[in-house]
C-alpha cells in the first residue's frame, strides 16, 4: 500500500463550548485523491484548516511525510480556498508571476498555462474573468509552488454544470502528474468521479471512509426503486406487514423502496395495485450513502 503524505491522529478542536472536532483522525495516501464530505456542521472546514496549519488543534496530531506539520513542510502543499480575492487590474500573467516570487522554485509560467488551460485569457484583468475561469486561475496559483499536496477547499461551488467538467478534467490531468490532493465537495458526482477514497465527517467525527465503490457494496445492496407518492398510495394492502416490509420512505414528492430483490418487490407492489407507469429503477448513490449515514441532506 503506498504511503501516506498526511496524517492526522486524534484531532480534537473546540471553540468555547462547542466542540468542532470530536476526534478526527485519516490520512492522504501519496499520490491518491481523498475527498472529505460532511453536512454543514460536520467540523468539516474546521479539520480542514488544521490540516492545512491555518489553525492549531487543541490535541492530537498531524504529520507531514512523517514529521509534525511545520512552516517548512507548509510551504511543500498547494491550497485552493473556496473564497479567494484576487487583485483587481492584474492580468492573469501578472498574477502568475506575482505569486511565483513568493516561493524559491516554482513551476515555470507556461507550463502552468498548458496545466490549467489558461491561454485564452492570461492577459485579461482578473475582474473580466468568468467564474469557471477564475477558479482555474486560483487552481493555477495553488501549483505554482509545486506542492506536493494540493487542498482544494469546494472547488467547484457555484459553477455551471459544463464549467464544473471541466474544471473536473483538470484535476484529472494533475492526478495523472502524481500529485497527491485532498478535495472537499459537496457534490457526490464530483467525489465519486475523482476521488480514490472519500471520508465522511459529521458531529465532529468520520462516521465511514474508503473507497466510494467499496462504501457502496458495504452499505447497500440491490437498487433503489423511486415512484411518484401519489402512485404509491393508491396500493390497497391487504396485509400492512408487506407495506413495512418494504421501508418505503419519502423523498419530497417522491416514495423510494430500497431493495435487494428487485423482481419480488415489484411483484409485491402490483399485488397490491400499484401503478408502475412512472416507476424509476437506479443504483445506489454516493449521496444514497451520504443520507442514510448522516440523516441529512447535502446541502451548499
Amino acid at each position: 500500500m503506498t504511503a501516506a503524505i498526511l496524517r492526522a491522529e486524534h484531532l480534537k478542536k473546540s471553540f468555547g463550548t462547542l466542540q468542532a472536532v470530536r476526534d478526527v483522525s485519516l490520512e492522504v495516501r501519496e499520490g491518491s485523491c481523498l475527498g472529505l464530505l460532511g453536512p454543514n456542521g460536520a467540523g468539516k472546514t474546521t479539520t480542514i484548516e488544521m490540516l492545512e496549519g491555518i489553525l492549531r488543534p487543541d490535541s492530537g496530531r498531524i504529520l507531514f511525510r512523517g514529521e509534525p506539520l511545520g512552516p517548512l513542510s507548509r510551504e511543500r502543499c498547494g491550497i485552493q480556498f473556496q473564497h479567494t480575492a484576487l487583485p483587481d487590474y492584474l492580468t492573469v500573467r501578472e498574477i502568475l508571476a506575482l505569486f511565483s516570487r513568493l516561493y524559491p522554485t516554482s513551476v515555470p509560467m507556461d507550463e502552468l498555462v498548458r496545466l490549467c488551460s489558461l491561454s485564452e485569457f492570461l492577459d485579461q484583468d482578473t475582474h473580466q474573468l468568468s467564474g469557471g475561469q477564475r477558479q482555474r486561475v486560483l487552481l493555477a496559483v495553488a501549483l505554482v509552488n509545486q506542492p506536493e499536496l494540493i487542498f482544494l477547499d469546494e472547488p467547484t461551488t457555484g459553477l455551471d454544470p459544463q464549467a464544473r467538467r471541466n474544471f473536473w478534467s483538470l484535476i484529472r490531468r494533475i492526478k495523472q502528474r502524481g500529485s497527491t490532493i485532498l478535495l472537499t465537495t459537496h457534490y457526490m458526482e464530483e467525489a465519486y468521479e475523482l476521488c480514490d477514497e472519500v471520508a465522511i465527517m459529521d458531529r465532529g467525527v468520520i462516521i465511514a471512509q474508503g473507497a466510494p465503490d467499496a462504501l457502496l457494496k458495504q452499505h447497500f445492496q440491490g437498487v433503489a426503486i423511486q415512484m411518484p407518492k401519489e402512485d404509491f398510495e393508491k396500493a390497497y394492502w391487504k396485509d400492512e406487514n408487506q407495506r413495512t416490509a418494504l421501508q418505503p420512505f419519502a423523498v419530497d414528492d417522491q416514495v423510494e423502496i430500497q431493495t435487494g430483490n428487485l423482481d419480488d418487490t415489484l411483484r409485491v407492489l402490483l399485488d397490491a395495485g400499484t401503478p408502475l407507469s412512472r416507476i424509476r429503477i437506479r443504483e445506489q448513490t454516493l449521496e444514497d450513502l451520504f443520507i442514510s449515514l448522516t440523516g441529512k441532506e447535502i446541502r451548499a
